[in-house]
């Protein structure tokens, strides 16, 4: 299972995902529900990397209020896809082509809402370079490690509680997974926008993305889905209460829920802040390993 995993990784690498050359012309446009399944496969090619992309897709559609953006698509002279992007309050792209990523940044300059750009360490990079100047000043740079598992779990007892959350759990869901976004970003989204973050998690429920133990009313452990499909499962939002961290039921959660999910994808990835070592010690224990780096950036917003 696991060495299916690598083996993919390492046709990807293969592939190195930059173009023999950079087209002579490219033009850029915004994308309609009708290249839903062309977006799709394009993102396929790199499963691994490109998770946040495939999530929005299939969690929102391509033209939806729910991704808080647009979706765009760089073609070069023959019109085949060399690039993707959501520009919006989340903004990542796709791409192996420098000119497609400028056209990006300069597409994000004239979006006023951007809250967060996220991506490979290096395309992140090339972007802000394009977009910082006459772009929303940063606020907060994280530098976050991909990983993914490594190999056999240890073979820890399951936690027969642990289950898809349904919306009587959306009580004890909504000021935890608060609590991440704001240990993420400096920022409560139940300050911001506490309706609409509601609203997020009910419908992340509702889809079945969020799964929780939950004993005698107290919320335990959470993880969300952010991302499901047949090559990968993308998880973010995973917390344990303080309380009970220490005692190996973290760790229990995290390989029982790790082991479901394989039992219908090829894969499993997350993101962690390379500054939070005791997640990365957490991790590590639970069989995952390093396979990439990822920049994150958080942007000021305008003051209306």
């Amino acid at each position: 299972m696991h060495l299916q995993a690598g083996e993919r990784k390492k046709e990807e690498a293969k592939a190195a995902w930059h173009l023999p050359a950079e087209p002579e012309s490219i033009t850029t446009h915004l994308l309609s529900e009708a290249d839903r399944d062309e977006a799709l496969r394009f993102l396929d090619q790199r499963p691994s990397h490109t998770f946040g992309l495939v999530g929005f897709v299939l969690n929102n559609g391509i033209d939806s209020p729910l991704n808080r953006g647009k979706f765009y698509a760089c073609r070069d002279e023959r019109g085949g896809m060399i690039g993707l992007a959501l520009i919006g309050h989340a903004t990542l792209f796709e791409t192996g082509s420098e000119q497609a990523i400028e056209s990006f940044a300069r597409i994000a300059q004239n979006c006023q809402s951007i809250h967060m750009l996220w991506g490979e360490q290096g395309k992140v990079e090339s972007f802000w370079s394009h977009y910082c100047e006459g772009g929303q000043p940063q606020r907060r740079f994280c530098r976050e490690l991909l990983l993914e598992p490594e190999g056999p779990f240890e073979d820890l007892e399951g936690v027969p509680g642990l289950r898809r959350a349904t919306l009587e759990d959306l009580d004890l869901i909504v000021p935890v997974h608060a609590l991440t976004a704001f240990e993420e970003s400096g920022v409560n989204p139940l300050d911001v926008d506490p309706e609409g973050f509601r609203q997020r998690c009910a419908r992340r429920v509702e889809q079945g993305r969020t799964w929780v133990w939950v004993e005698g009313g107290e919320l335990l452990f959470k993880a969300e889905c952010q991302t499901e499909t047949p090559e990968i499962v993308y998880l973010e939002g995973i917390w344990m209460d303080p309380g009970h961290r220490g005692k190996g039921l973290g760790l229990r959660c995290m390989t029982h829920l790790s082991r479901v999910l394989l039992e219908r994808t090829k894969n499993i990835c997350l993101l962690v802040n390379e500054q939070n070592r005791a997640a990365l010690d957490f991790y590590y224990r639970a069989g995952y390993g390093l396979t990439g780096y990822y920049d994150t950036i958080f942007l000021k917003q305008p003051v209306h």
